[in-house]
C-alpha cells in the first residue's frame, strides 16, 4: 500500500494514550452545553450529593462540568442556525420536522434534540433561514422556523 493513503496524523485516543473526556469527545474537543444543559447537570449533581448516591456518577458529573463551555444565545433575533435554537423544517410534502441543537452530554434532556456534531445538527448549523437541508433519511427540507434558546427570539418563513 502506498504510504499517501495513510492517515499518520490521525490516531484514536485508545492507541495514543490519550483518554476521552467524560463526555466521550475526543481529546481536545471543546464540550459545547447550553445554559440549560449545565443547569440540568449541576441539578443532578446537587441531587445526588445530597442523597450520598453512587460516587461514580458523581465523579462523572464532575469531569462533564468541569469540561463543558456553555453557549449563550445570541442578545438579538438571527437568520442563522445557532448552538442551542430550535428549528423547524418542511419537507416538499409539507412535513414538518423540529430539532433543537444541543451538546452531547443534553442529548437525554428532550426529544427532537441533536448533537451539534452529528451529521443533522452540523447541517443546520451550516444553514440560514430558507436554506434547504438534506437530513439523516435523504429527504430535503427548507428551514422555516429557527428559535433561540431561552429567550424566545423566533424567525419564521
Amino acid at each position: 500500500m502506498s504510504r499517501a493513503f495513510v492517515k499518520e496524523d490521525v490516531d484514536l485516543p485508545e492507541r495514543s494514550g490519550r483518554k476521552r473526556s467524560a463526555s466521550g469527545l475526543p481529546p481536545g474537543a471543546t464540550n459545547y452545553i447550553t445554559a440549560r444543559g449545565a443547569k440540568r447537570l449541576r441539578d443532578e449533581l446537587q441531587k445526588l450529593r445530597a442523597a450520598n448516591a453512587d460516587s461514580e456518577r458523581i465523579m462523572e458529573l464532575e469531569q462533564i462540568l468541569a469540561s463543558v463551555h456553555v453557549v449563550d444565545p445570541p442578545d438579538a433575533p438571527v437568520n442563522s442556525v445557532t448552538f442551542g435554537a430550535t428549528v423547524t423544517v418542511k419537507d416538499k410534502k409539507d412535513a414538518t420536522e423540529t430539532f433543537t441543537i444541543v451538546g452531547v452530554d443534553e442529548l437525554d434532556f428532550g426529544l427532537d434534540v441533536v448533537s451539534w456534531i452529528s451529521p443533522i445538527g452540523k447541517a443546520l448549523l451550516a444553514a440560514d433561514m430558507g436554506d434547504w437541508i438534506t437530513l439523516e433519511d435523504g429527504r430535503s427540507a427548507k428551514i422555516v422556523k429557527i428559535e433561540t434558546s431561552l429567550i424566545g427570539d423566533v424567525c419564521e418563513r
